[in-house]
């Protein structure tokens, strides 16, 4: 009997093993465009003779096959956190499952350490994918190669500029450009194997091994090529929680994994046809009159993969934020039905000029692959090491299989990330250092605003103690005091600066408390919520969706059905704030420093809930870290 329930289940995981073409795979697919070639490229590349075209081929099947198609697509996609992956998931679920604080620690610091690196590959990814895609235009049109560069920029700023509208729309082409993408590549690859069908050869793992044995040194240098099919792998994990394990398994052996095969393998047949063709192998595939469409379907394919690195740079920082390793950043919601679409104009403009940076200065994809390959295999290695550690804190039946499939794995990725340390001094030192950098200050913002709060701790008083216990001798001012406060069931500390200071209490005094709710907008009639506390002091609970700028004056004015009516002109807003100050702290001056800036760089409170400039008062205290 027809069963439609059924239909519909796999009607809804095809959709969503296309939709994850578009998201998950951009990045890994467009790695045919520089990938093979940089084996034979550059002060490091290897002569294309037979021999060394099947050897590189067999490292290519079978590195894919064994750090993507077996460790991401069928193991680590079994360890989410509540269906989130991603480093930052796996180093949170790795502490909750930690048996000791200081294992736990570490696993954190693992994971903050691979986020931060995570930043490096996300600005040389745009980057290395539009410019080998616009160098196709020095082959369909040689005469036209000086402006390779110049287009390249124009495309990238052009996508950095797009992003504040938001990604939905051009999200639905994502899939279905990315399907005609994957089916190009499987397509020019079966032709050229067709032709030259001994290429199939490389497949037997034999001449891989055998060029590693005859000359280890080659082998070593030739991995770091080899891990550029791989970079695209840990976006698998990244973004399962968008799509599920099944849809993302899916389109990677239904599709995508067949057709880079054939496309490597295509490459290779060609070159053992015509060495000269090393040059640029990908687009001499093609056929003269299919050429220029194709570097159009390049670009496109690129763009895809950069937008996908780009919003993941978004929601890093979103994570970051929200775990305490960011200052408050603006971040804009740009679509009414899903949460994660979010715009982060500071990272815009920081990676738009990286990027632009990155272009002029390396000039062409064989000059940034250099670059590329250390940070993402730094992460990797990461990834593997804190998912070891889950299994190691877990009770799976198939435990000592997975870990033993996990010392395979992390062997083979401590190769790939001593060969490409190789690349060190040709830029691979740029997304290291980056990565390094962010790392400081990701740990530097966490340590001082823990230490902020063990001092602010030390004056915290209880809300209901306080409104239980009036202060008699405390005269009463005319007009209206709003305190900002994050944690309703205390009291703010800008109210015990004002009590110090001045030594008075506003006839009516709100303790304002801001909740951002998990809906796109919240309707006036259910902004505010009321409650008095005692004479003449109030909480009042402001809601505000994902999608809105919360306006706390507009917010206060809808108080007023709730017997609380506020005269703009006598009210007051108290803010809190701290400045750090040399002396000393527990942190080095150099770290104190370094927090003190990223705390004026955070937005602050009176720009963020649109308060009325001259009716903010801010009050803190000078602080020593």
């Amino acid at each position: 009997m027809h069963n439609p329930d059924h239909d519909n289940k796999h009607s809804s995981l095809a959709g969503l093993a296309l939709a994850a073409l578009g998201v998950v795979y951009g990045d890994i697919g467009t790695s045919p465009l520089y990938a093979f070639k940089e084996a034979f490229a550059g002060a490091h590349g290897i002569d294309p003779s037979e021999a060394h075209v099947l050897a590189t081929l067999s490292a290519f099947f079978w590195a894919v096959l064994v750090i993507v198609s077996l460790k991401y697509v069928w193991v680590v996609l079994r360890f989410d956190n509540e269906g989130e992956g991603g480093v930052l998931a796996l180093t949170a679920l790795a502490h909750r499952v930690s048996s000791s604080p200081r294992w736990g620690m570490l696993a954190i610091g693992g994971g903050i350490f691979a986020a931060a690196l995570f930043y490096g590959d996300a600005i040389i990814t745009p980057a290395i994918s539009v410019l080998s895609a616009m160098e196709g235009i020095s082959i369909a049109m040689p005469n036209l190669e000086r402006f390779v560069v110049p287009v390249t920029v124009g495309i990238l700023v052009g996508l950095f500029m797009i992003q504040k509208h938001g990604t939905g729309q051009v999200g639905r082409f994502f899939g279905p450009v990315t399907v005609l993408w994957f089916v190009t590549l499987a397509a020019m690859g079966i032709a050229s194997i067709a032709r030259t069908p001994e290429v199939l050869r490389a497949i037997d793992p034999r001449y891989a091994i055998a060029f590693a044995v005859e000359t280890p040194h080659l082998a070593f240098v030739l991995l770091s090529a080899v891990f550029l099919s791989l970079t695209g792998g840990e976006a698998l994990y990244a973004d399962m929680g968008h799509f599920g394990a099944r849809p993302v398994r899916l389109a990677w052996y239904g599709l995508v994994w067949p057709a880079l095969v054939l496309n490597y393998f295509g490459q290779g047949a060609l070159v053992l046809r015509e060495p000269v063709a090393i040059e640029n192998p990908f687009y001499l595939l093609a056929p003269d009159w299919f050429q220029l469409p194709l570097v159009g379907l390049a670009t496109l394919a690129t763009v895809i993969a950069s937008q996908a690195t780009i919003t993941g740079a978004y929601s890093m920082t979103l994570q970051a934020t929200r775990l305490g390793y960011l200052p408050r950043l603006r971040i804009l919601h740009t679509s009414d039905t899903e949460r994660g679409q979010i715009y982060v104009p500071s990272v815009n403009w920081l990676m738009l000029v990286s990027v632009i940076v990155l272009v002029l200065q390396f000039r062409s994809s064989g000059a940034l692959a250099a670059a590329y390959g250390i940070a993402v295999s730094g992460t990797m290695i990461i990834t593997t090491l804190l998912t070891a550690f889950i299994l190691l804190m877990a009770e799976d039946r198939l435990r000592i299989g997975l870990l033993a499939a996990l010392a395979v794995f992390g062997l083979l990725e401590m190769l790939f990330f001593s060969s490409n340390l190789t690349k060190l001094g040709e830029g691979g030192w740029l997304p290291m250092a980056l990565g390094a950098g962010i790392f400081l200050m990701l740990t530097t913002w966490k340590e001082g605003s823990r230490l902020l709060a063990s001092q602010r701790g030390q004056i915290d008083v209880p809300m209901d103690g306080f409104v239980k216990s009036p202060l008699p001798d405390v005269p009463h001012v005319f007009g209206t005091a709003v305190y900002l406060t994050s944690e309703p069931s205390l009291v703010p500390s800008a109210l015990f600066h004002n009590l110090k200071h001045y030594k008075v209490m506003h006839e009516r005094t709100v303790f304002l408390h801001v909740v951002n709710e998990d809906v796109p907008r919240i309707d006036n009639d259910d902004r505010v919520d009321v409650t008095q506390l005692g004479p003449g002091i109030y909480n009042v609970d402001a809601r505000f969706g994902f999608r809105e700028e919360p306006d706390v004056p507009a917010a206060l004015a809808l108080a007023a059905k709730y017997g609380l009516e506020l005269e703009p002109m006598t009210t007051t807003y108290f803010v809190a704030r701290s400045s750090i100050v040399d002396g000393p702290g527990q942190m080095p001056h150099w770290r104190c420093n370094l927090f003190a800036w990223m705390m004026r760089q955070s937005e602050g409170a009176a720009t963020y809930f649109k308060l009325p400039a001259n009716q903010v008062v801010e009050l803190g205290t000078q602080v020593m870290l």
